[in-house]
């Protein structure tokens, strides 16, 4: 149960309400609590630009955040999840969607599978959070499909004995299979069979709230289960996570921008799945610097406090050691003159306990000439995993003294 709490994120406000309501569906059996639940308190949901609603985080380092972006919910789930799928709508389709949350990224993918095909949909959400799932048959459903979610939601709700009431009229089509999993995701992937699925939709909060979901263990359960032409996509543009897919076999690119500066992350078994390449300097960061050191969670069931610790420890052990420092960004500098004599004397510090006697030594310029042939577009040769392995394998050299 501690895991659990920790890892929900939504509002201690509204998941008290949300609990307060379920509890008097299931004691009284009537259904105004929950039919009456939005408009009573509607102040604690957020209207976002395209529409549909949100909910606020907990308060984390600090700060209370929505859970979706304010320029519209509905349309990220369809932005960041939905488009940069190659679904071959001629076959039938299978998605995992982790940290379901209200359901709109399954909802999306219903929506976009309805138009498309005539075939056989299987969605399995997994969502450790039982009154977060509940509050997606709360929120006013931004598209039609999202009533079926709702009602796949309601099912596991009432079979697990949160909820007591069939309120959800709408039937799930004869050809779509929902299975919602209320449960640790890093157990449920274990269980799951491989080469399964087409899309993995990985959408925890932060990673910094639950890095257990942005393993190289995790990952590589991803790996097992997702078909060859599988591709997994997250909002997230970290490094550590982005190092986590490579150290897991994955190939990665650049997803799709919304809502934020930064695309987020795309992965898959094939690079020929994925198009564009990740900007060059997060290329190089990664690639050399340690910001660019995974999470790591042996095991599957660490806690995340753990884990964080953990991957701070290796940062420490690493730093200067096998990877570049990643003050200032250093490692971004390698090959390029500097006009700027305080920083560069700063970045210059940093490159010299790796054998790196400047930014313009035939030392910088080896490690990162292949970034001289990147290209935005990638394809089965020049692509960001090769180029990041590339990279570090000549940082190795580099510092052993073997160039």
């Amino acid at each position: 149960m501690n895991y659990e709490k920790n890892a929900r994120v939504i509002n201690d406000d509204i998941f008290d309400l949300i609990e307060q309501c379920f509890d008097e569906e299931r004691s009284s059996q009537n259904n105004e609590s929950r039919l009456n639940f939005f408009d009573t308190y509607m102040n604690y949901f957020v209207l976002t630009d395209d529409g549909s609603y949100s909910i606020n985080s907990k308060e984390i380092n600090h700060k209370i955040e929505t859970l979706h972006t304010s320029t519209g919910a509905i349309s990220e789930s369809f932005e960041k999840f939905i488009k940069p799928m190659k679904f071959n709508y001629k076959e039938n389709i299978a998605i995992l969607d982790i940290c379901a949350g209200l359901g709109y990224n399954s909802s999306a993918a219903i929506d976009n599978f309805l138009k498309n095909s005539k075939k056989n949909l299987t969605i399995d959400m997994v969502e450790i959070s039982a009154p977060t799932l509940a509050c997606g048959l709360l929120v006013p459903s931004p598209i039609k499909s999202h009533n079926i979610t709702k009602k796949a939601i309601e099912d596991e709700l009432i079979k697990t004995e949160y909820a007591s009431l069939h309120l959800e009229k709408n039937k799930i089509p004869e050809n779509i299979d929902i299975n919602v999993y209320i449960e640790d995701a890093r157990q449920t992937v274990q269980n799951l069979k491989e080469n399964t699925y087409d899309a993995i939709f990985l959408d925890p909060f932060s990673q910094n709230m639950a890095p257990e979901l942005f393993s190289v263990e995790f990952f590589k359960e991803f790996m097992r289960i997702i078909k060859d032409t599988g591709i997994i996509a997250t909002y997230t543009s970290s490094a550590p996570v982005r190092a986590a897919f490579i150290d897991a076999g994955f190939y990665i690119g650049q997803g799709p921008i919304f809502g934020r500066k930064q695309g987020g992350t795309l992965a898959s078994p094939s690079q020929e799945m994925l198009d564009l390449s990740l900007p060059k300097n997060d290329e190089i960061r990664i690639a050399l610097s340690d910001v660019g050191i995974p999470f790591r969670d042996p095991g599957l069931n660490n806690s995340s406090e753990y884990i964080l610790d953990k991957r701070t420890e290796e940062r420490h052990a690493k730093r200067h050691t096998s990877k570049i420092s990643s003050a200032v960004k250093t490692p971004i500098f390698l090959g390029e003159d500097m006009d700027d004599e305080k920083l560069k004397r700063r970045v210059e510090r940093n490159l010299a306990k790796m054998n790196i006697p400047s930014t313009t030594s035939k030392e910088a310029k080896y490690i990162v000439e292949i970034e001289n042939n990147y290209k935005k577009e990638s394809d089965l040769e020049n692509n960001s995993r090769n180029r990041i392995l590339n990279m570090a394998l000549k940082l190795k050299k580099v510092k052993n003294g073997d160039l």
